[in-house]
Parts: C-alpha cells; structure tokens; sequence
C-alpha cells in the first residue's frame, strides 16, 4: 500500500452498526465525525469508559433489544417497541413478562422449529435423489 493513499473512514452510524451501539447515545464526538478502520478496532480493543459503559447498560439499539428479549426485531415492532431500551428496561420485562412478551418468544419458536423441519426436509429429499444442493450464486 502505497503511503499518500487516503485512509478509508465510514459513517458514525456504520460504526455505531459494528460495534452494536445505540448511535444517538454515544458522545457528540463521536456522532460528528467519520471513523477509520484504525480508531474502529482501537475502540474495539481499548473501548474507552463510555463505550464500555454502554454495552453494560445501553441504551441498545432494536437488534441488540430483540435478542436479549428472545424475540425478532418484527416482534418488537409489532408490540410498539420503537425506541431503544435500557438494562434496567429488559431486565424488568423479563422479569414480569407481558403477555406480548411470551406470545412472542413462543412465536420465534414455532418459527425456528419450521425452519428447522424445512431444512430437514430438503435435505431428505437431496439425499433420495443423490442430488447436491442447489447452488444459488451460479458455478464456483
């Protein structure tokens, strides 16, 4: 690599997206600016005390919610989950869990179970037939 190359930098968003943050609660700092791929992976390694401090207790954003609920992001919509929520927040609805709560984690279930019987299925029927599976994106 050449040395007067120009430093690739993404969004703050991007960033925010990687490291699994909630944007708009991260320091202003960090909101303004672009982000190379250094301070990324420096941030990362070192994370300084407000970044560590989010991971610990958030806010975080829908993916993160959704997953420490044991629902899908489509679930939190339905439900009116827009913003993002604290620690304190996911802890207390999984403490007493609403009845939308539990409809849709056993929703998420009966989905991963479908899933799951599909995939066998289709490699049941590639097995009778000796036939590899399909190949979506073409030749190699």
């Amino acid at each position: 690599m050449s040395p007067d190359k120009n430093t690739q930098t993404m969004k703050p968003l991007t960033a925010a997206n990687k490291l699994g943050i909630y944007l708009p609660a991260t320091p202003a700092e960090f909101q303004s600016s672009p982000i190379t791929r250094a301070q990324l992976e420096e941030l990362r390694v070192n994370p300084p005390q407000w970044l560590t401090d989010l991971y610990a207790n958030g806010p975080f954003p829908r993916d993160v919610v959704a997953r420490k609920l044991g629902i899908s992001n489509s679930g939190l919509a339905r439900n009116g989950v827009n913003d993002a929520l604290t620690h304190d927040e996911i802890t207390a609805l999984l403490a007493d869990p609403p009845e939308w709560l539990v409809r849709e984690r056993d929703n998420l279930v009966a989905v991963r179970k479908e899933a799951e019987r599909v995939k066998e299925k289709e490699a049941a029927r590639r097995a009778a037939t000796n036939r590899p599976a399909k190949n979506l994106f073409g030749p190699k």
